[in-house]
Order: C-alpha cells, then sequence, then structure tokens
C-alpha cells in the first residue's frame, strides 16, 4: 500500500510552514492589516508542492496558530487573532494556496502562467479577507478596501514575480529531491 502522505513531502510542508511563520515577523505595522511577507511562502509552496501539499502546510500553519505558537504578524496567535477582524486573510490564505497551486498545475510553468496564477490566488484571498473584514467590522467595500487590500496591492505584485522567479528556478529541483 502506498503512504498517502510521503514523508518528504510532509516534511517540505512543515519547511514551508516554519517559513511562513517566519516571514510574518518581516513586517510593516499598518492598521489595520499589517505589511508582511507571508504570501511569499504560501505563493511558492504552491508552486512547488501542488494544490494537495500547499493547502495542507497553509492549515498546519493556522492551526500552528490557533493553538497558541506565535506564528501570526507581530508574534500573534490564537482564536481572537485568527477569528478577528483580519484574520479573514489568514483563513483567505488557504483558498489562495488550494487556487494558485491548481491554476499552476492546469497552466503550466513558465513564469508568466505562474504570475497569473498566483494572482488569481492572491485575489481570492483578498475577496475572502476583505468580505470577512465588512461583516465584522460592519464598515463599506470601499473603506474595506483602501484599508484593506490597495495599500497591498505593489507589495503583493513584487511577491508574486518573486515567488514564480524563485519557483522556476526551484521547480526541478525540488520534484529530484520529492521523488
Amino acid at each position: 500500500m502506498k503512504n498517502r502522505f510521503p514523508i518528504r513531502q510532509l516534511v517540505m510542508c512543515a519547511l514551508f510552514a516554519a517559513l511562513t511563520a517566519v516571514c510574518a515577523q518581516i513586517q510593516i505595522p499598518m492598521w489595520p492589516v499589517p505589511v508582511t511577507l507571508q504570501v511569499l511562502p504560501i505563493l511558492l509552496c504552491a508552486a512547488l508542492m501542488g494544490p494537495r501539499y500547499a493547502t495542507l502546510m497553509t492549515v498546519v500553519y493556522l492551526l500552528m496558530g490557533l493553538v497558541g505558537l506565535p506564528v501570526f504578524s507581530g508574534m500573534g496567535a490564537g482564536p481572537g487573532k485568527l477569528f478577528g477582524t483580519t484574520g479573514g486573510y489568514l483563513i483567505g490564505f488557504i483558498a489562495c494556496a488550494f487556487v494558485a497551486a491548481l491554476l499552476m498545475d492546469r497552466l503550466g510553468r513558465k513564469w508568466w502562467q505562474q504570475v497569473i496564477a498566483m494572482a488569481v490566488g492572491v485575489l481570492v484571498c483578498y475577496v475572502f479577507g476583505t468580505a470577512w473584514f465588512m461583516l465584522l467590522s460592519g464598515n463599506g467595500l470601499w473603506q474595506s478596501l483602501m484599508w484593506c487590500v490597495i495599500p497591498f496591492l505593489l507589495g503583493d505584485a513584487v511577491k508574486i514575480i518573486l515567488a514564480a522567479l524563485l519557483s522556476v528556478r526551484l521547480y526541478e529541483p525540488m520534484k529530484r529531491a520529492l521523488k
């Protein structure tokens, strides 16, 4: 019987979850959502490991924070952080990872195809997080977009391009390492 979760893939998921936690601490404090590098390892994992493991990694990362490990931005943790007004962006990382990885599998491995897939994944995260923020904060769409999306567009575009360029270089070596 074949192992459903091979050990090398699980180790890589754990490493990507740890990298995401580290990248969450590299931040520019803003209110209500800080600028972090969290999305970079999530997109890189999506590109290198596919939808199954990228989703698993993101769920593991969120569970680490939910149980109290200080893995969210500003060493944040716990249900209050995960389910607070900006927690929708954290939970949206699951859909971001899955959608981006799935689209990369469908579109191809050229860097521009990955940029498109990653941008759609981040857009899904924005939609989920903004809807969550609006619901919990009582703010309208325009104000929520001005606070939670527009200030992040340029930085996320840079992270998407960087993740796509890195993944093009790392895809084949990672594929060989995970055999």
